[in-house]
Formats: structure tokens, C-alpha cells, sequence
């Protein structure tokens, strides 16, 4: 198995445009420790198989555009087989529309609650019938999917609140993780990009993947908070911090294998190279996600 990170940051990327945060500040001057990140998506295949995309970022056709593929000779080709979505936020779905010149319909995978997210409320998929056309496939957490045979696929849930545009309106909804075992080579990557809580089942999954890639989202809970850039906290937003007793690194730190930090927000400081955070989360044999990064399992 193959696995690209297209996009490491949160919503807004890095940096994002209309924040001034002093490690915004630092890659908007030319920092040269501070990389700039697209918002968070992975792709995966099987050693000779097609791209599959988990979410569709707003930064989609950048991505796509720096993701190795065979294009052959048609006149339309359609770069990847799929489309797995974790939730129904808008960071994770505005780019399924800019897939809509597809030659052939979309396939798209996600719960029965992300469905109805983006049919009655975000109408995503709806619009895209009028286009390119969806094949949709429901995969809620504890269900599994196998994808050209090969890429074995289990959702499980890891909390957090409706998008804000449902209104209210999205009692059930919760975003997911995804474990992917290849049947062939029998390596397991399990990724989360939000992650409200690690309780036993999830810890469980992470010990015994050979990758990790987590919500490295907020290093404090009350990072925004104290900016004055938000009223609810990490938790509150559905996101576990890194720092603290409670804090993820703790447990990642002590995996068997290797875990990297995806969805990271831009106030976030490991987004710096040369940040005190940053040497805490790589002292702990954790790794930053970076765009392109690339993985074999």
C-alpha cells in the first residue's frame, strides 16, 4: 500500500489567508522553517492499483496536480477511483466539485449520515448528479468495504460536533477514522483527522497499525481561546490537543509503530521546524505530516 499526504493543515491551510499568528506571520515572511501546507486529504493505492482520495479539500486541484499518476492518451482521464469521506465538513468536501468535468460518475463512500449532510443540507452530491453523476456506497463505522479487492477498509467513529451549517440539525453525525489493511502485503495504516477522544477501541487500532496518522489539530485545548480567535476550546470542536497528561502524544509516543500528526491547524507552532514544540513532538519519535510526504506499507 501506497499512502500520499496531499494536504497536512487544517481548514484554511498554511497560512491561512486572513491570520496573522505569529507562525502564520513567520511563513508569510519568508520563514524558511515553515513550510506551507494545503488542507488535509491522503491518497492511497494498492502497489499496482488506482488512487483512491480520503476527503476532497478545497485544495483538490493543486494536489492532483502534484500527485504521480499514469494519465495515458484519452482525451479525459480520471486521475483517481474514488473517494472516501470521514465527515460532511466543507474543509473535507469542497472539492468533490471541482471534480465535476469527470468523464464518468464519482464513486463516494461515506456513512448514511454524511449522505444526508451533503444531499439535504450542503447539496454536494446532489449537484454533482446534474454533472459528472455519483455511484454512492454507505460505509458507516463498524462496516468494511473492500476496494479492487485488495485495500480493506473500517470506518469507526471519533466523535466531534455536525457541521456548523446543519444548524442543529445533525443529531448522529460523527466523524470517522479509517483502518486500511492490504491484503497483499498485510501493512495497516489507520488515519484520523479528527479525533475527539482516544477511548480503548481507538488505542487498540492505533497499537496495532504499522502507521498512524492522527489530529495533530491544536498542541493546547485552549489554543484559539487564548487568542481570542474562539469561544469553545479543542475538546468542544472535536479535537484532542497534543500537549497535556490528557494530551495524544502521550499515548502516540509509546505506539510499536510509527505515528505522524495530519490536520494541523495553522496556529498550531510544530508547524515551525525550529519551535520548542516541534522538538518536543520529534523527541518523542513523532513525525509532522508535509505535503507529498509518501508512504509504503
Amino acid at each position: 500500500m501506497v499512502v500520499r499526504v496531499l494536504g497536512s493543515a487544517a481548514g484554511g491551510g498554511f497560512p491561512q489567508w486572513n491570520c496573522n499568528c505569529r507562525v502564520c506571520a513567520a511563513a508569510r515572511n519568508g520563514h524558511n522553517r515553515a513550510q506551507p501546507r494545503t488542507q488535509s486529504s491522503i491518497a492511497v493505492r494498492a502497489e499496482h492499483g488506482p488512487w483512491y482520495l480520503i476527503n476532497a479539500s478545497p485544495d483538490l486541484r493543486q494536489q492532483l496536480a502534484d500527485l504521480p499518476q499514469e494519465r495515458g492518451t484519452a482525451l479525459r482521464t480520471t486521475p483517481v477511483a474514488g473517494i472516501v469521506l470521514t465527515d460532511a465538513e466543507i474543509d473535507h468536501t469542497a472539492g468533490l466539485l471541482l471534480l465535476r468535468e469527470s468523464s464518468v460518475p464519482l464513486r463516494i463512500w461515506s456513512s448514511e449520515a454524511v449522505r444526508h449532510a451533503l444531499t439535504d443540507h450542503y447539496p454536494v452530491l446532489t449537484m454533482l448528479e446534474s454533472y459528472c453523476g455519483v455511484e454512492w456506497t454507505r460505509v458507516d463505522p463498524g462496516e468494511q468495504v473492500v476496494l479492487d479487492g485488495v485495500l480493506e477498509l473500517e470506518a469507526f467513529a471519533t466523535g466531534g460536533d455536525p457541521p456548523l451549517y446543519m444548524n442543529g440539525d445533525g443529531h448522529g453525525i460523527t466523524a470517522t477514522g479509517l483502518t486500511i489493511r492490504d491484503r497483499e502485503t498485510g501493512g495497516v495504516l489507520t488515519y484520523a483527522p479528527a479525533l475527539e477522544a482516544v477511548d480503548d477501541d481507538i488505542a487498540a487500532r492505533f497499537r496495532a497499525s504499522d502507521y498512524v496518522a492522527v489530529d495533530g489539530t491544536f498542541w493546547t485545548a485552549d489554543e484559539l481561546v487564548s487568542m481570542g480567535l474562539a469561544a469553545r476550546d479543542a475538546y468542544a470542536m472535536g479535537h484532542q490537543p497534543l500537549a497535556g497528561p490528557t494530551g495524544t502524544l502521550k499515548l502516540l509516543e509509546e505506539l510499536p509503530g510509527k505515528a505522524i500528526l495530519v490536520h494541523v491547524n495553522n496556529t498550531n507552532p510544530i508547524l515551525l521546524d525550529d519551535s520548542e514544540e516541534r522538538a518536543i513532538v520529534t523527541s518523542r519519535g513523532v513525525e509532522v505530516a508535509h505535503d507529498g510526504m509518501e508512504v509504503r506499507l
